[in-house]
């Protein structure tokens, strides 16, 4: 249940670097001088702000007596919201100093097991005490970061604490520029770790370096099963961490969903990466969205979904498939392939011939169930074509994104609100959050219970 306010590098072998020291922040020295309050967690926040002299947050304080509230239901397995993007915060966040008292009031509490804090100004001085909530709550499994202005430094404090961790099950760094070094140090703890399941490090700014060992590490790792490697900081042309990743791809068999949008992958680099999937027996989610992949490309991708048994959501968004690509998934999804459940071809610079084409293949595919071609150039054929998908139930409104409508006796196509991850960076201040026609990809290959 959850609760808001209202709702180049080293080669393959090269050792990974050696842990470094990093001071404790001399005003937290006296952090454990104040006894939990027998009134419940909004009692003792405001009792731990009082001791410490710190700012009392009443947004704060209402998001506790909430989960007071829900404690005294009975309610367990919480997940506690204070998402600084909130519409009901109204511009206020939360800073490294009020996640230390906020971290006090959680670290022995067993009915709260998730923590979401996105969008926050916590800083290096706020993973510091992430770090120290790790190492102390026993019931948190899931924790989010995500674009908090957190550094290579505090990267590496939530590395280390995570090195004997073994309660955590999720947790998005995603937008956190910790960089190439803070990289490092996440690799490395997957050596150690045996229990996180799913990991964020998209738009991290992470290098090549790290990229590279993040697929040497995964070729031994057997827990991690969802993995975020989107948007890295990469130089030259010779695609040398898809190459990395594909190896893994092949020596990995527990890996469920990865995600590797903006590595500026190309038709050779699609090409390792299909010669991996011949081999691989796990993956189920590929997102290869925002790459420079080709018709070409599609052709190497259409062959092994003639073969492949395990792939069922595929993300090919902002690539430039055109017509031939088009047309090459389409003959491997109507004469071969049966596991495929989610296609997404949005903004492919596809014509009619080759979204009519697709359409075409969902009629003799029975399992194909969600496609999303929003961004393509649609003529009157295509408007027709999926105008009668979804009139005659093959296509349901949900597991698409668009919508027919008639205007003079022509059919038409808008857009909708459903695709595969389309709460991956917001949450709407209306309506389900994580609605299965919005984020159909998380529903339909399932790592962990949140996005």
């Amino acid at each position: 249940m959850e609760l808001s306010q209202k709702q180049a590098g080293p080669a393959s072998g090269s050792p990974l670097p050696a842990p470094s020291r990093t001071p404790t922040p001399a005003w937290a020295a006296a952090d454990d001088s104040v006894a939990a309050s027998t009134g419940g967690l909004q009692a003792y926040y405001y009792d731990l702000c009082m001791e410490k002299s710190q700012e009392i947050k009443p947004f704060i304080l209402q998001i506790l007596q909430e989960v007071d509230e829900e404690v005294e239901k009975g309610s367990v397995g919480i997940t506690l919201n204070i998402a600084g993007n909130s519409r009901s915060l109204s511009g206020e966040r939360v800073t490294g100093e009020d996640f230390w008292i906020l971290c006090r009031v959680l670290k022995n509490n067993s009915f709260i097991n998730g923590l979401d804090v996105r969008y926050n100004l916590l800083s290096d001085v706020g993973a510091y005490y992430a770090a120290k909530l790790l190492q102390k709550q026993r019931n948190l499994i899931y924790l989010n970061l995500m674009f908090n202005d957190i550094g290579p430094d505090g990267g590496e404090l939530i590395a280390k604490a995570l090195h004997k961790n073994r309660t955590l099950k999720h947790l998005r760094m995603t937008g956190n520029k910790i960089e190439n070094k803070g990289g490092m140090f996440f690799a490395a703890m997957l050596q150690i770790n045996s229990s996180l399941e799913k990991l964020d490090l998209g738009d991290c700014d992470l290098g090549m370096q790290s990229v590279i060992a993040f697929a040497t590490v995964l070729t031994q790792n057997q827990t991690i099963k969802g993995l975020n490697l989107n948007r890295p900081i990469l130089y030259g042309e010779q695609e040398e961490s898809t190459v990395h990743l594909s190896h893994m791809l092949k020596e990995n068999q527990c890996l469920i969903e990865l995600h590797i949008c903006k590595h500026d992958i190309k038709n050779c680099g699609m090409k390792q990466l299909c010669d991996a999937l011949y081999l691989n027996r796990s993956l189920q989610y590929l997102d290869v969205s925002c790459n420079k992949i080709t018709q070409d490309g599609m052709k190497y991708l259409a062959d092994v979904l003639k073969s492949n048994t395990t792939l069922e959501v595929i993300d090919l968004s902002f690539n430039r498939m055109e017509n031939a690509g088009a047309n090459y998934l389409s003959d491997a999804l109507a004469s071969h392939n049966r596991t495929l459940k989610a296609l997404s071809v949005v903004s492919n610079n596809i014509e009619g011939k080759g979204l009519v084409a697709l359409s075409q293949s969902m009629e003799t595919n029975p399992t194909l169930s969600h496609i999303y071609i929003w961004g393509n150039k649609f003529d009157g054929a295509t408007c027709v074509a999926y105008s009668d998908l979804i009139h005659t139930g093959r296509l349901k409104p949900d597991n698409t994104d668009v919508e027919p409508f008639v205007v003079d006796g022509h059919v038409y196509l808008a857009e909708v609100s459903n695709g595969l991850k389309r709460h991956y960076y917001w949450t709407p201040g209306y309506g389900e959050a994580c609605s299965p026609s919005s984020n159909a990809g998380f529903s339909l290959a399932p790592v962990g219970q949140h996005l």
